[in-house]
């Protein structure tokens, strides 16, 4: 459903769904892990570790997600003049003020993994 279903004399308008609009935003099974962990560092983070971190995770998939977060402003990319050369990645400000929300969700995780229904992926 894509639309409240609430009339605005309850309250609530009848807008779409913000989450419906934060889901397309962070689309894809390794987005949400990936920007927590480049907010959780605070600060850059090279590839090779955010990969690592993000284990196990391929590199053509790190690289689509992180492209799509830059494009969509809640990362930033910088290549630094090196040989070889050296990229990071860091979470933007915008970004940085998911982190409530996220580590909300990992608590719930946390408190909820037992009493889940298995999956065809183990939960964390």
């Amino acid at each position: 459903m894509a639309r409240s279903e609430a009339s605005p004399a309850d309250g609530h308008s009848r807008e779409a769904c913000p989450l419906s609009a934060f889901v397309n935003i962070v689309a894809g099974k390794w987005a949400i892990p990936i920007l927590y962990r480049l907010i959780v560092t605070d600060g850059p983070i090279r590839f090779r570790e955010l990969q690592r971190a993000a284990h196990p995770i391929t590199q053509k998939e790190l690289t689509k997600q992180l492209r799509l977060l830059e494009t969509r402003g809640l990362a930033t990319r910088t290549v630094h003049a090196e040989v070889p050369p050296r990229v990071e990645y860091e979470a933007t400000p915008i970004a940085r003020e998911l982190i409530g929300a996220l580590e909300g969700l990992a608590d719930w995780v946390r408190t909820h993994r037992e009493s889940l229904a298995p999956g065809p992926a183990r939960l964390m």
